[in-house]
Parts: structure tokens; C-alpha cells; sequence
């Protein structure tokens, strides 16, 4: 179990991010977080594997205290914990295996790393997760000859090479199309489904929240306004989380 108690998080610029933010996420779920840009949503996304650090509060994982983890611990705890990025994250003139791979540099020998020495059994293990995502063609290919939806398979990839027990995936379809958001959203949920990895995943559209989503966060400016399934999300939810102007459109699309 995710344990997110009293999350604050505010930048040195005095930009309050998160306020107060609560909530838990049991073991297996498919929870998504929404909100606006600029409410809040990455930046809880960070604070959990403490790419940013909060200010104040607590995450608990598993019942280990993840804020008040070492160095040392810290790095331990990140191997079990995957994380998707929007802008994919990736080396682009390495080739794709060279990507994956890095998913691996928690557990591997630091300096046969930053050489490239990487055993078979390593390698062998990034083109099975290469498989996974259906594009072990792509292994010796430069990151950049791929396409986006390619990219953010890799980025998957990767994230599978850490053996995770939760998946982070901070906006990972927001520069793809709807179809290849949909094709992405599978096969986190089918890691999520089969593998029982539980991910926590920020996303902009409600057609994906509802159809992916096993429960709902929503932020708005850095403050939980919703907590609950994505069906309880009506016209008045709606206008809460993202304002009567959004609802118009909304409105305006649908007729």
C-alpha cells in the first residue's frame, strides 16, 4: 500500500505546488490523477520516488518511510519503483537497448555500466521487455529514428527492466494521438492487470480516465478536490476540477 500523508510541497520561488494532499492507493490499483496543467499533478507524481522533495509530509511504502529514506535506501527503493515520462526521457542517439538497459543501472556494476559491458543475462532481459512492448525489432535502432508511440514503448521498457512493484506515468500519452494513447494505456494496463504492478498515472482526457482508471485523484491547485471512481465524475464534478469554462467546451464538443 502508497501511504501519501499531508503531502506540502513548495519551490524555492515560493510557487505553492501541493497542499495538504491525502490519500492511498492499494496494492494492484490503476489510480489516475487529474487536474489541470500546472495543479499539481507531476509534482506529486516526483515527490513520490522523491525526484523533487517535499516539504512537508509523509509517503509511506509498504511501511517504509520513503521521505525519511538515506541515500543509500533511496536508491534501494527506487529499483522497485518505475517511472513513464511524457517527453520519454531517452538518450535518443543511443540505440534502443542501450535505453532499456539503463532501466537496470540500480542493480548492475556501476563503471561495466558506463561502458557498456553488460552481461548476457542483462541484455537477454531488455529484449524480453522489448518483446513485451512488441518492438524487439527496434533494439539496435537509434532512439531517435523511432516514433513517439515507439519512444514511449521503450520508456516502458526501461521501466519494466526495474522489476517494479508500482509503475509511475506522469502524462505518458499527452503528445501522442488518441490512438496511439490508447495503445500505450494497454499495455500499462495489462502490466497493471497481469503482472498486479500497481500504477499511479496523471491524465489529461476523461474518455481515458473512465476507460482505464480503476479510481480517481483529482488536484486543483496542488489541493485534492475529488477522490473516488471515474464514473462519479458528472457535469458538476466536472466544473469543479476544471472550471465552468472547460465545462462549456465540454459542452460545446459533445453537441
Amino acid at each position: 500500500m502508497l501511504e501519501i500523508q499531508h503531502l506540502h510541497k513548495v519551490y524555492p520561488n515560493g510557487t505553492v505546488a501541493l497542499t495538504d494532499v491525502n490519500f492511498t492507493v492499494n496494492d494492484g490499483e490503476f489510480l489516475v490523477v487529474i487536474g489541470l496543467s500546472g495543479s499539481g499533478k507531476s509534482t506529486l507524481l516526483r515527490c513520490i520516488n522523491r525526484l523533487i522533495e517535499p516539504t512537508q509530509g509523509k509517503i509511506i511504502w509498504d511501511g517504509v518511510d520513503i521521505t525519511a529514506a538515506s541515500g543509500a535506501d533511496m536508491r534501494r527503493i527506487r529499483r522497485q519503483i518505475g517511472m513513464v515520462f511524457q517527453q520519454f526521457n531517452l538518450v535518443k542517439r543511443s540505440s534502443v537497448i542501450t535505453n532499456v538497459l539503463a532501466g537496470r543501472l540500480g542493480y548492475a556494476n556501476p563503471w561495466a555500466s558506463l561502458l557498456g559491458m553488460w552481461p548476457k543475462e542483462e541484455r537477454d532481459r531488455a529484449l524480453r521487455a522489448l518483446n513485451r512492448v512488441g518492438i524487439a525489432d527496434k533494439a539496435s535502432a537509434r532512439a531517435d529514428a523511432l516514433s513517439g508511440g515507439q519512444q514511449q514503448r521503450v520508456g516502458i521498457a526501461r521501466a519494466l527492466m526495474q522489476e517494479p512493484k508500482l509503475i509511475l506515468a506522469d502524462e505518458p500519452v499527452a503528445s501522442l494521438d488518441p490512438v496511439l494513447s490508447h495503445s500505450i494505456l494497454q499495455y500499462l494496463e495489462q502490466l497493471n492487470r497481469d503482472e498486479k504492478i500497481t500504477a499511479v498515472c496523471s491524465l489529461h482526457f476523461l474518455d481515458l480516465v473512465h476507460r482505464y482508471a480503476t479510481r480517481v485523484i483529482a488536484l486543483k491547485d496542488g489541493k485534492v478536490v475529488f477522490e473516488g471512481l471515474p464514473q462519479e465524475i458528472d457535469r458538476a464534478r466536472f466544473k469543479e476540477i476544471y472550471g465552468e469554462e472547460a465545462v462549456e467546451v465540454r459542452a460545446g464538443m459533445a453537441a
